[in-house]
């Protein structure tokens, strides 16, 4: 297995160009980026940082709204991703990880607190067998992104099942990232274990659950943008009970989880998700994060 981590993070640093990036990961020991929505298609630049042999490239993400009611929406993410598909081979990337898309037929309109993925199950299922054939082409794989406020439906085991069944293919699967697991109170072990054929990237990311704001606010009342009294850790979040972290400052066992990943053996890429507001806010601090998430993770490798 080899630690890298995704661009998203210093998407709006120093080091956004994907050569800086490339350079500095590969002088800090990373093994592998996994290159986000900012980073441009550019086939000299990619060919430029393979062939200094230095660093690979674990995947890309491009989580979006394919099936937006906003049909100019649509298109443009549509054939997004379909340009990473195609270009996946020429940067040596065999995971495209993706959302499913959401029909607006899933939110209710008569019950704001109700999401109802399955309204959007068939349509998904149309356009995912589009981007099957085209990845099968291009001999690459899609990878399910687990966040549901990614516009997506495959947030979970019961959805999961539904999805496959539907589309039955070996180059679909899943990128297991426990930390929305966490927040969802799903076990991230035993799904870990169930699906340990159908996960084919892996992102490191943590969540820390803060108990006694889910005592005052329920599970329901996920994200605030006003001030509010509850007890939240270091200041007010995003999200009034949990919060995204590092590996290793969240409620995760990480030595269990790549425990798990060798016994599976699982031989790609743990690519750090940097989400945590502690180790925000300027690219010094972006830095010291990943260099710390890389450290604590290599104790398990």
């Amino acid at each position: 297995m080899k630690i890298g981590f995704l661009s998203n993070c210093f998407a709006k640093s120093d080091i956004s160009d994907l050569i800086s990036m490339a350079d500095w990961a590969a002088e800090n020991g990373f093994g592998a980026l996994e290159i986000g929505p900012s980073i441009p298609l550019d086939e000299k630049k990619f060919d430029q940082v393979l062939s200094k042999g230095k660093i690979t490239f674990s995947a890309f993400i491009y989580c979006r709204n394919f099936l937006s009611s906003n049909a100019e929406e649509a298109a443009t993410h549509k054939n997004a991703l379909l340009d990473r598909i195609r270009f996946a081979k020429k940067a040596g990337i065999k995971n495209i990880i993706c959302s499913t898309g959401v029909k607006e037929s899933s939110f209710s309109t008569s019950n704001p607190t109700q999401f109802i993925p399955e309204a959007s199950l068939d349509d998904m299922a149309e356009l995912f067998k589009m981007f099957i054939e085209e990845a099968e082409k291009n001999d690459v794989r899609l990878a399910f992104e687990l966040c549901p406020s990614m516009s997506n439906i495959a947030f979970s085991p019961h959805m999961w099942d539904q999805i496959f069944d539907r589309v039955k293919s070996d180059r679909l699967g899943l990128c297991f990232d426990p930390s929305h697991l966490v927040w969802m109170f799903i076990d991230s072990y035993k799904v870990l274990s169930e699906y340990r054929n159908k996960i084919f990237h892996v992102h490191g990311k943590d969540t820390e659950v803060n108990y006694d704001a889910l005592g005052r606010s329920g599970i329901l009342q996920i994200v605030t943008q006003e001030k509010t009294s509850l007890n939240l850790p270091h200041g007010n979040n995003k999200h009034l009970w949990w919060r995204h972290r590092l590996p290793g400052l969240g409620q995760l066992d990480w030595g269990k989880i790549i425990s798990q990943l060798y016994e599976y053996d699982y031989s790609g890429v743990i690519s750090i998700e940097h989400e945590d507001p502690v180790w925000s806010g300027s690219p010094e601090k972006i830095k010291a994060g990943l260099l710390r998430s890389k450290k604590y993770l290599e104790q398990y490798l």
